[in-house]
């Protein structure tokens, strides 16, 4: 045994941090993690103990398979046949390991410990396939690779349902990298995870891993490394930050053309788990029923010229002719998605070769099917999916391969454009029963985004290339022109609900006389909400709801009736008793004193002490007393204090300047961003005042810095909107009066600026 007071031997080198390109780029690749492998190997053979019967150290995961990336971690397993001092043996073998600051994920079995384990746990028994003898004893090496082998051939099919229900898991909590912005390279669905349980199967016997899935793996390993190489540590998450240094690594001239490679080499991962699972399901299907072999199978109608046969959608055989119906392929789409079973791969590749191309316009029950492939709700994610694997969805619509794989680059977006757009219509579903025409928002929400991608505002480029397709379906000229209204308006709703005072009269009657009527309102609102869900977790919030729920309840009263909304009564609780006056209820906070500059500002900047984020706020000065009204949103989930906020803000509203001076310096202290702020003025959108609209980085205090700038250039604010869209806002600041004086306004901006 080696000697355990002498000094371990050196780790194998990680690439230098700060290296030039050429030089970084010298560890990507095949060879580069071969190298690696060989390292690692090397220098562990060196640290196990020499001369040592019946114990020997194999390597799983990424050693085993001898694709480990820059920064991995090491996954050993010290297998021993009972020999005594094994925990001594193994600490004197991890200890050295943690030392050189590797990740280690390790384990001491006895062979038979090792079999009873990978014969019940699924995770085990695919992480000894990729067993590899390291050092030791090369025979009881090759025994435990020799035994886990043909267990898995023997249990494999047993613990395909455990494996199934362990990769949703995973898929549910990664999402799927084709269509992520910011996807896990390995966890995710269609990442390298998932080729490692396609070798398994494949190990099994039950599927072949094809050439096209080997390359795309190379491809998600070499960005892995390129990843690790840029970050200079072990992750696997491609985030927007990152996209570039990675490009670059990778001889990609554009981090954009990056994803969509990403994207395309996950999709041809996930399609084959699709067709591994399908695999499993009919050989264990088959084991179930016990029929003797060449039994035919039953066959199911399930819609015209669509049957149902062991699980999978296939053909009619009336269907099959020398011309086939052109509308055939949406129509066996919209029935995989209803009933929410797989389209057979022979009968995609037969649509995909003999499906003639659609008429213009379509036939009405092309259009009917597409609409029903919309609706479908579950079904329609993975129909879609399948239907883009096979190339039939471009045959459908050639704009789609301009936008499929396209990344959106504000930060707020989870998914690629092909993906948002589809996810959009999935959950338009929602709401089709609050509009007089369903058909149209299911086809507004699929075509609401796809001017992105092109010069120019995607809402205004995209207007006219939703109406083109939509004459395209065949819809009639009015309904194409409600479908270009839904696009060029869809972003209408939102940006007023969130940023704009929806008491002003002038802010309503604008909303309806773009909006036109009820039914087209009713079909935005929906339209809004899908979209919002639909563009991740940060675009949507019930305050956003309430906010949008408002401004449609006002525009209906005034297409209606012609009914504009009247000034707020103030709060008769807040007119009354001894100043100052401090409400809190729920989400809304309202302080009442004796009218002073700066007021809002404190008051702005408390809340940011008790780490509540401000959506709206509105003044009124009655007699002498000022109210202001927030609500907000605590930042990080948690409810506020009610006895210290309402502490410190009737310290505030009595001008306690100890308080004052302790909120300004923990706000002031907060100034964070590097975007350039920009500041526009709107000056016909309000009745009684002008908009100053400040687009910035967003940062704590910084609703205080802006309204104390504002304060002191003697700016009166009336009302504020604040939206925040991720790391960004846009601030909406009602400035009382006519602000006709460019002189004025530019000292005005130029103090907003300088508090940013």
């Amino acid at each position: 045994m080696t000697n355990p007071l002498s000094e371990p031997p050196a780790p194998p080198a990680r690439p230098a941090a700060g290296g030039s390109l050429d030089e970084l780029k010298d560890h990507i690749g095949a060879a580069a993690r071969d190298e690696r492998a060989a390292a690692l190997d090397a220098w562990l053979r060196r640290l196990f103990p020499s001369h040592l019967p019946g114990v020997s150290l194999i390597a799983v995961g990424g050693l085993g398979r001898r694709d480990c990336a820059p920064y991995s971690d090491l996954d050993l397993v010290l297998v021993h046949n009972g020999t005594a001092g094994i925990d001594r043996i193994a600490s004197a073998l991890w200890y050295p390991i943690w030392d050189a600051r590797l990740g280690l994920d390790h384990s001491v079995r006895t062979l038979p410990e090792a079999l009873s384990v990978a014969h019940d746990d699924v995770k085990v028994a695919l992480g000894l396939l990729d067993a590899r003898h390291v050092a030791g004893d090369a025979t009881l090496s090759a025994e435990l690779i020799a035994a886990t082998s043909d267990l898995w051939r023997r249990t494999a099919v047993r613990l395909m349902p455990q494996l199934r229900e362990l990769t949703a898991a995973r898929w549910t909590r990664h999402g799927e990298l084709a269509f992520l912005l910011e996807g896990d390279l390995k966890e995710a669905s269609g990442g390298l995870r998932d080729v490692t349980l396609l070798r398994g199967v494949g190990r099994a016997g039950i599927a072949d891993m094809r050439p096209a899935v080997r390359a795309a793996y190379l491809r998600l390993l070499d960005t892995r490394d390129a990843l690790h190489l840029a970050v200079g540590r072990r992750v696997d998450r491609l985030v927007a930050q990152e996209r570039k240094a990675v490009a670059d690594l990778l001889d990609i001239d554009d981090p954009d053309n990056l994803l969509r490679r990403v994207s395309g080499d996950a999709r041809t991962v996930a399609h084959a788990v699709d067709d591994a699972w399908r695999a499993i399901d009919r050989l264990r299907g088959g084991r179930r029923r016990g029929g003797p072999p060449g039994l035919p199978s039953s066959r199911r109608p399930v819609a015209r010229d669509v049957v149902e046969q062991d699980g999978e959608l296939v053909l009619a055989r009336t269907a099959i002719g020398p011309v086939p119906d052109p509308s055939l392929s949406l129509r066996v789409a919209a029935a995989a998605a209803v009933v929410q079973l797989p389209i057979a791969r022979a009968t995609s590749e037969w649509l995909a070769a003999f499906c003639p191309p659609l008429p213009t316009p379509w036939p009405p029950a092309a259009r009917a099917a597409l609409v029903s492939l919309l609706g479908s709700g579950p079904g329609l994610l993975p129909a879609w999916e399948t239907c883009d694997r096979y190339g039939l969805i471009d045959a459908w619509l050639p704009e789609w391969a301009r936008m499929r794989g396209l990344p959106q680059h504000h930060p707020i977006h989870r998914y690629t454009l092909d993906r948002h757009l589809v996810q959009t219509a999935y959950e338009a579903t929602t709401h089709t029963r609050e509009v007089d025409r369903p058909d149209l928002l299911l086809i507004g929400a699929f075509l609401h985004d796809v001017g992105k991608g092109l010069p120019g505002d995607h809402s205004i480029v995209g207007a006219p290339i939703a109406a083109d397709i939509a004459t395209r379906l065949g819809l009639p000229p009015a309904d194409v022109a409600t479908i270009e209204k839904m696009v060029r308006l869809h972003l209408l709703l939102p940006d007023v609900a969130a940023r704009r005072d929806l008491s002003d009269p002038k802010t309503i009657s604008a909303v309806a006389e773009a909006v036109g009527d009820p039914a087209t309102l009713d079909l935005l609102h929906a339209l809004a909400r899908a979209d919002s869900r639909a563009t991740g977790p940060a675009a949507w919030s019930d305050w956003k709801g309430r906010l949008l729920a408002e401004l449609v309840a006002k525009v209906h009263t005034a297409l209606d009736t012609g009914a504009l909304p009247q000034p707020p009564e103030p709060d008769p609780e807040l007119l009354d008793g001894d100043l100052p006056v401090v409400h809190l209820d729920g989400d809304r906070v309202a302080v009442a004193a004796a009218d002073r500059r700066g007021l809002l500002a404190g008051v702005a900047a408390c809340l940011a002490m008790h780490r509540l984020d401000v959506v709206a706020a509105n003044t009124i000065t009655v007699d002498g007393r000022a109210i202001v009204e927030f609500y907000t949103s605590p930042r990080y989930g948690s409810p506020y204090d009610p006895v210290a906020l309402t502490a410190d803000l009737r310290r505030v509203g009595a001008g306690d300047v100890s308080v004052t001076q302790r909120v300004r310096a923990r706000a002031m202290s907060a100034r964070g961003g590097t975007a350039s702020p920009r500041v526009v003025w709107q000056r016909d959108v309000a009745t009684d005042a002008v908009v100053l609209e400040l687009r910035a980085a967003d940062s704590p205090g910084l609703l205080y810095r802006v309204t104390h700038a504002l304060d002191e250039a003697g700016a009166e604010i009336r009302a504020a909107r604040i939206s925040t869209l991720g790391s960004d806002v846009v601030d909406a600041f009602y400035l009382v009066g006519a602000w006709s004086s460019a002189e004025e306004r530019d000292r005005v901006q130029a103090a907003v600026l300088a508090a940013v």
